[in-house]
């Protein structure tokens, strides 16, 4: 579904609580010099900590590590072969995280540099572990600068551009706003580079056969996306309950003129990226395991609450952390389903006990919740016993938690 009359109200950037925003390498290098475009990226940087200042966490994803890398390499313009391409990187990489690290503590920000691969976010312990480490930064104030691992990332494992690699990040750290600035400044009916009769697109609800037939081809000599990695983005996004935004990054203060009304397309999702998140843990995960609760732990969940150790009673079958696993009261029903925050084995070891002595009980210091109040939905009904007593279930294979597309 496509809509052509502007927004009349505030953008979802200036609503979100977590944004990421990615740049592409056409607006971070010169054109044919290969140089460090610094002034352009000062005035986007000074976008960001704005918005960090109101309060908004940010990450960042950056392309332009194979673009940087090929002047002093001493690469002729063109394609390159993996391996010229992975030197390029490993050589352009360093310049580009010394230049965000310079601009930023001259702000009094710790940057810190993640790189990433197709594996990182379809391999369910790296995908936890990426999560993790991100929600880890956000937490102590730190600007995640995220890139894509291209040292050693095959051709079959690539991500082949960061538009898509930045909706995965938007779906592991459930963004509620994510922005690809790009030398083009939104979609339109068709190319308008040979169709004078094309339309700009001001916000799309839904991705249609339509909206897929509108991409069109990449037109920069330094970036790997098109058009069709953009939708392709917008669908992760959409699905996750991420607003997505597609802008021209070319003018200064990219960001400052998208929520003062530049032109630009809006991709709409349907629901918020916590709703998308329980939707997906209700309904598209067989439990692994489960936890029997007490009364007054049933009562705290009701009430909107976290499950703590100390109200679960036993724990059934074999699980890791990360897995789903099934939430059984006192008379046997199935009430809720959740992400397990420790193995069957650790919550074996602390159920029934404190919060305060998990670290003494496991000798590390995990969570204080078995399963966070983010990571549980209460089921609508009853659902019956949701495992049998006598036989541990089969563990599902969920080593691609991302791919569900609301995590």
């Amino acid at each position: 579904m496509v809509g052509r009359k502007a927004l009349r109200t505030a953008t979802p950037l200036a609503s979100a609580r977590r944004i990421v925003v990615k740049v592409g390498s056409a607006l971070l290098v010169e054109g044919d010099s290969g140089r460090l475009n610094r002034t352009w990226l000062k005035a986007l940087l000074a976008d960001l900590l704005r918005l960090r200042r109101r309060g908004q966490q940010v990450l960042l994803v950056s392309s332009g590590a194979v673009a940087l890398g090929r002047r002093p390499l001493d690469l002729t313009p063109g394609p390159l072969r993996l391996p010229e391409s992975q030197a390029a990187a490993a050589v352009g990489q360093i310049r580009l995280a010394h230049a965000y690290k310079e601009l930023l503590e001259e702000a009094g920000v710790t940057v810190a540099q993640v790189l990433l691969t197709l594996e990182d976010s379809e391999q369910r312990t790296r995908y936890l572990n990426a999560r993790a480490t991100l929600e880890a930064l956000l937490k102590v104030g730190a600007l995640p600068v995220i890139n894509e691992n291209d040292t050693v990332a095959t051709a079959e494992l690539r991500y082949g551009d960061n538009d898509r690699l930045a909706a995965r990040v938007a779906q592991m750290t459930s963004a509620d706003c994510l922005v690809l600035l790009s030398d083009v400044e939104g979609l339109f009916t068709a190319d308008p580079n040979r169709d004078p009769k094309a339309c700009f697109v001001e916000r799309v609800l839904q991705i249609t056969p339509e909206i897929e037939a509108m991409a069109g081809r990449a037109s920069s000599t330094h970036g790997s996306g098109g058009m069709a990695t953009k939708i392709a983005a917008a669908r992760f996004a959409l699905s996750a309950g991420c607003h997505m935004c597609i802008a021209s990054g070319h003018p200064r203060h990219p960001l400052r003129r998208i929520e003062s009304g530049a032109r630009c397309t809006w991709f709409i999702p349907a629901s918020t990226p916590l709703a998308a998140r329980k939707q997906w843990i209700a309904g598209t995960l067989r439990p692994a395991g489960a936890l029997h609760i007490d009364a007054g732990a049933l009562r705290a969940l009701r009430s909107g609450k976290s499950l703590l150790p100390a109200g679960v009673t036993r724990t059934l079958g074999r699980f890791d952390s990360g897995d789903t696993v099934s939430v059984i009261a006192p008379d046997g029903a199935e009430v809720a389903r959740g992400i397990a925050a420790y193995s069957d084995d650790d919550a074996a070891r602390i159920l029934g006990r404190q919060s305060s002595e998990i670290e003494s009980l496991l000798g590390f210091r995990g969570p204080d919740e078995l399963i966070h109040r983010d990571d549980l939905v209460i089921l609508p009904h009853e659902r019956g016993p949701a495992l049998p007593e006598t036989a541990a279930p089969a563990v599902p294979d969920q080593s691609g938690p991302a791919l569900s597309g609301a995590v």
